[in-house]
């Protein structure tokens, strides 16, 4: 069976300290999103990236407690995301929430077997104000903004130097002046070469694939390609229109 549909993505990201209640945040969100019946949500934890007062964080392997990046995507319909915003949006103290169209093809198993609809024609960017995401309700008024992703190898480094790429692109936005940066890692994936990369429990280190994250206003991302075009020679960049729902910690003013 294929679904081809338009729906709303909606993506908080945030610290893994932010807490409610006795759980944190995040994971209050999600049982939230199931107690709401919407279909599903997926966590993915950075491991290095910028808080909004512009300090980095960043995983330390032997560290037993540490603040990292976290996001939260939730994918369904316009009413049961505004019925989960009506949730959160009261306890979200700090941190960035996005929506953006999400054109869902999803395929099962069954007695018939269709192809998708071909992509190409749609321009998201150019018929962002179409989307569904653009007629969500929210307590705070959105702006409009750009998501841009870059997918790399966590093994790629800086060009012409040692430092991992991720870290290199992470210093650069932050010199920018950029909102924040988000770099998440993949348990399984393969780039341009078609290698399969996966997480094994005994592997010491492992090539996996790795996601940037970086949202800010049109024209900021605008002036930041060029340097994604300097230091990424080989991997995926992407650009999504997206709204931005923005807050702001007090102790950070």
């Amino acid at each position: 069976m294929k679904i081809d549909t338009e729906q709303v993505l909606c993506r908080f990201q945030l610290s893994n300290f932010i807490r409610h209640g006795m759980s944190p945040l995040y994971e209050w969100i999600v049982e939230t999103a199931h107690h709401e019946g919407l279909q599903g949500a997926t966590v993915l934890k950075g491991f290095f990236g910028l808080r909004p007062d512009g300090s980095v964080l960043e995983e330390h392997t032997w560290s037993i407690s540490q603040e990292l990046p976290v996001i939260v995507e939730v994918v369904d319909d316009t009413a049961r995301i505004e019925a989960l915003l009506a949730k959160v949006e009261p306890v979200f103290r700090e941190g960035i929430i996005t929506l953006e169209r999400a054109h869902v093809l999803l395929h099962r198993a069954g007695s018939q077997r269709e192809t998708p609809a071909p992509l190409a024609g749609r321009h998201i960017i150019a018929t962002a104000t179409t989307s569904s995401a653009f007629g969500v309700r929210t307590m705070k008024a959105p702006e409009n903004g750009v998501l841009l992703r870059i997918f790399i190898g966590e093994s790629d480094k800086e060009p012409g130097g040692d430092r991992p790429l991720y870290e290199a692109i992470v210093r650069r936005a932050r010199e920018a002046h950029l909102a924040g940066a988000t770099v998440l890692r993949g348990p399984m994936g393969f780039g341009r070469h078609s290698r399969v990369h996966t997480a094994k429990l005994l592997e010491l280190s492992t090539d996996l694939p790795v996601l940037i994250e970086i949202v800010d206003s049109e024209d900021k991302v605008d002036a930041f390609l060029p340097t994604v075009d300097e230091l990424v020679t080989e991997g995926l960049v992407t650009l999504e229109a997206v709204r931005i729902v923005r807050y702001v910690s007090p102790d950070s003013r």
